[in-house]
């Protein structure tokens, strides 16, 4: 295990992460992760853990993690777009060479469904962008 722990530990969770100070430096030379916070991403509220007050380094530390996981979210979400576009491809392939009809008939009500809707939004979106622009 590498002796140059971080300070800090942040165990991800749906709406942002338990941020824990690392500890190493103790008589039995064993981890030892002290919970000090818990942060809400969607919010951007932090709140102290176990009674204690934050000092400065820690609120950096948490508002550097905050706005790199935002950052990271942002990204994951373009690239399941992206991923959402090859699949529509894969499964146009797929509908034009491989389906059964007892395939298609279970999914093509769906399909064409979504995509409905989705057209719709896109359409809509683009329309008030160029709205805007002109």
């Amino acid at each position: 295990m590498s002796v140059n722990l971080p300070e800090y530990y942040f165990r991800v969770r749906e709406n942002g992460a338990f941020v824990f100070r690392v500890d190493t430096e103790n008589r039995q030379r064993r981890i030892e992760m002290d919970q000090i916070a818990v942060v809400n991403i969607k919010n951007g509220e932090v709140k102290p853990r176990g009674g204690r007050d934050l000092t400065p380094e820690d609120m950096k530390v948490i508002e550097e993690w905050m706005s790199e996981r935002v950052a990271v979210l942002a990204q994951r979400d373009i690239d399941d777009i992206h991923r959402a576009v090859d699949y529509l491809n894969l499964t146009a392939h797929w509908a034009q060479t491989r389906a059964t009809d007892e395939q298609l008939d279970s999914v093509t009500d769906a399909l064409l469904l979504a995509m409905h809707d989705l057209r719709t939004v896109l359409v809509r979106k683009k329309a008030d962008r160029i709205l805007k622009k002109g």
